[in-house]
């Protein structure tokens, strides 16, 4: 798996709660900021924003993803660059599961 969130990209990813079951994570980009490659647990996330990202993934492959404020999803471990492709900020709650 790729670098951790928090330490490969800290400007985008900050620890707000943690224990032996769950990290949180408050995820926030400014307007048409993009990250660096990096991993993911299985987590469910908290959509604070709306948005509109591009996820890059290893090989080349990409895709657009869109969520509205409010929605919650859950998403199996990933590794990703995330590129926030709207003119506002996105902010969301992430809940990655340990183990």
């Amino acid at each position: 798996m790729s670098e951790d969130s928090v330490k490969a990209d800290p400007k985008h990813y900050k620890v707000e709660f943690e224990n032996e079951r769950v990290r949180v994570l408050r995820v926030h980009y400014g307007a048409g900021e993009k990250s660096v490659m990096h991993g993911h647990p299985d987590l469910v996330a908290v959509f604070l924003t709306d948005h509109d990202v591009k996820f890059s993934y290893r090989g080349h492959k990409a895709e657009e993803a869109h969520a509205k404020a409010g929605q919650v999803h859950w998403f199996p471990a990933v590794e990703h660059l995330p590129e926030n492709l709207d003119n506002k900020p996105l902010e969301l709650i992430l809940i990655e599961l340990k183990r």
